[in-house]
């Protein structure tokens, strides 16, 4: 009984301590904690802002055509003969200039070499008589200096002589004279001879040897121009979109030989009826569409205006030209493509403009940032547009935007609707 008891007042103890450590754990007294500070909240992003204004625009309207070359040629021959090689192939490209077939040749070749050989032979007698020439002349005129010098000392010592009179021996009077006498006419004869050389025979000798290298050089040049005349060469950069020919054929001057496009830029051909042609001006600008290449964000520009209408349908012939792309040696636009071109000339139109950066795409309709000041802070408020016709780089926006709006054109790719905004103002160029 009394190991029960002790037992029993052990596990009792052992309860009480345990009961007791709790207790002190429990009773140990907390730190105060710390209050936590909420997060500062992040600047308002800085936007670009511009006025948006009003313009009274065209109301577009859309026309087919088919896509034309800028020119087309038809490559004739200039000779007739024989067709001796023949250097390219439809859907080649080929730039100006460049050899598209040669005639036979041979015989106007022989030619030409013998006319140039014969001017060479030319050209070098002329140079031989002219230097004989001009060294002839240098001597002449050295003698005939040297005569009049001669002339001058024996006419002083003449005149001493005279002056002399009685004092001086008749001999020596009539030898100074002889000598005078024979100078004078030494002058006469190389005077003559200088004449002689510069205008007279020798001088009209070289003048004809001059005229004979003149007339060779035309025969030469003429001889050149048949040469090349056997030769058909592409008159500017383009495509051979056709062939007339083949090696062996024979042809007569004015043959065609190729058809040759130029696709560097290229022609939409539409119709425009009388109502819209007081509209339209050259440089009038206008979305182009290509069905065929969805893709491609193409921009025509009116070119020609036809002032000859159509008398059955009463419309105007108008090219609207727009620059091609050359991928893979290939334009990208080829003629004959079937095209839609846009262009503003219907009913005057009073809209609203904005910048085109203004537009925000990607959701169900276009959408402009139009930032609103009110109590003390700006804010972006987001307005659903619809895009009417561009003037440039500036688009008509309808909708509750109105001219004089405040239009975010930079930063509204991340703008919430509502967001608080810094703003900076911008004046942006109207066409």
């Amino acid at each position: 009984m009394r190991v029960i008891l002790l037992r029993r007042n052990l596990l009792v103890g052992v309860w009480a301590a345990a009961w007791l450590g709790i207790a002190g754990v429990i009773a140990i007294p907390r730190l105060p904690a710390q209050t936590a500070k909420a997060p500062a909240a992040p600047p308002a992003p800085k936007v670009i802002v511009t006025a948006a204004r009003a313009d009274t625009i065209a109301e577009p309207r859309t026309f087919v055509g088919t896509v034309k070359p800028i020119r087309r040629s038809l490559v004739g021959s200039a000779a007739a003969g024989r067709v001796e090689e023949y250097l390219v192939n439809e859907g080649d490209a080929v730039q100006a200039g460049q050899p598209i077939a040669h005639l036979r040749r041979g015989i106007v070749q022989a030619e030409l070499n013998a006319a140039t050989a014969e001017l060479a032979f030319r050209q070098a007698e002329l140079a031989e008589l002219e230097k004989s020439y001009l060294d002839e002349v240098e001597q002449a005129q050295a003698r005939l200096a040297e005569a009049r010098a001669m002339l001058s000392y024996r006419q002083a010592k003449w005149e001493r002589s005279k002056a002399l009179g009685a004092s001086i021996s008749r001999e020596l009077f009539e030898e100074d004279s002889w000598h005078w006498t024979q100078a004078n006419s030494s002058v006469r004869e190389h005077e003559a001879a200088v004449r002689i050389l510069t205008a007279g025979a020798r001088q009209m000798k070289t003048e004809q040897a001059r005229a004979k290298v003149e007339v060779q050089k035309a025969e030469t040049q003429r001889l050149q121009e048949q040469f090349d005349r056997h030769t058909m060469k592409a008159p500017f950069d383009g495509f051979i979109s056709a062939e007339h020919t083949e090696i062996g054929q024979w042809l007569m001057q004015g043959d065609p030989v190729a058809e040759i496009v130029e696709l560097n830029e290229v022609d939409v051909e539409i119709a425009v009826v009388e109502d819209y042609i007081g509209n339209l001006h050259v440089d009038l600008e206008g979305p182009l569409e290509i069905p065929s290449l969805p893709q491609e964000k193409l921009v025509g520009r009116v070119a020609i205006i036809n002032p000859q209408a159509d008398l059955r349908a009463r419309a105007f012939p108008v090219k609207v030209r727009v620059a091609n792309r050359i991928e893979n040696g290939q334009p990208l636009l080829k003629a004959g493509m079937f095209a839609r071109v846009t262009l503003p000339v219907g009913k005057a139109t009073t809209y609203a403009l904005v910048p085109k950066d203004a537009v925000v795409l990607g959701g169900q309709s276009p959408i402009v940032y139009v930032a609103q000041a009110a109590g003390g802070k700006t804010t972006a408020k987001p307005v659903p547009v619809t895009l009417g016709p561009s003037q440039g780089t500036w688009i008509a926006a309808m909708g509750e935007v109105k001219a004089g709006d405040q239009i975010v054109i930079e930063g509204n790719e991340r703008l919430r609707p509502g967001q608080e905004v810094r703003t900076e103002s911008r004046e942006i160029a109207y066409p």
